[in-house]
């Protein structure tokens, strides 16, 4: 998930640089008053975002792997807790003996 993170801040600084250089040669409009920065940063994510949604398609769909495989791992985790704690009631009661909270 980093290297993806890492990846997605790449192509966003590198939009971010085209941006600048566009609008300070004056090929793309500057915005008002003293909202330039904040103009350059808007249209750098703005044209980042579909560019990373094609380019690390790839790169996501492994993450997303890693990321199913965790959770499922999880869920087999809890899952075999709960059977443990079933057993030791289940033990306890046959025993003669309280609950198990």
């Amino acid at each position: 998930m980093l290297r993806y993170t890492l990846m997605r801040l790449g192509i966003f600084a590198g939009c971010l640089l085209v941006v600048w250089g566009l609008v300070y040669s004056g090929i793309a409009p500057r915005g008002l008053g003293g909202s330039n920065y904040l103009w350059v940063v808007l249209l750098s994510l703005v044209i980042s975002a579909p560019i990373s949604f094609v380019v690390l398609r790839g790169e996501r769909d492994r993450a997303s792997e890693r990321i199913v495989a965790r959770v499922d791992r999880a869920k087999a985790n809890l899952q075999a807790n709960r059977s443990m704690e079933d057993e030791a009631d289940d033990a306890q009661r046959a025993h003669g003996g309280p609950a198990v909270r």
